[in-house]
């Protein structure tokens, strides 16, 4: 069984940053990718990007550039660093962590993006 423990989100002014991080605990030595997906207020949920166990990071064209993914495979842990963020960015975020055979999510934090 895994656990997942996500921290981060809050209150930023567009053009801020913010860093997002989740740490996964129990058995996590399977752990192909890390994934962070996106909930928007209008209730579409989207892909921002993923970064594989070998350090690969791949983006959703609205973040490349500006977003950065990255792992620390000993602590089982995934960040996501937003940078220069954008009223469009306001979401609810969320991790997840790919075993291979079942996929395991973060709690979800909020981030808003004020103009």
């Amino acid at each position: 069984q895994v656990q997942v423990a996500q921290s981060g989100g809050g209150l930023v002014e567009a053009g801020g940053s913010l860093t997002l991080s989740c740490v996964a605990s129990g058995s996590t030595f399977n752990i192909n990718s890390m994934n962070w997906y996106r909930q928007t207020p209008t209730n579409v949920r989207e892909w921002v990007g993923a970064v594989t166990r070998s350090g690969v990071a791949t983006y959703a064209d609205a973040v490349k550039g500006r977003f950065v993914i990255s792992r620390d495979m000993a602590q089982s842990t995934v960040y996501l660093q937003m940078n220069s963020l954008k009223p469009e960015d306001t979401a609810i975020y969320q991790c997840n962590f790919d075993l291979g055979f079942k996929l395991y999510w973060g709690q979800g934090a909020q981030v808003t993006v004020s103009s």
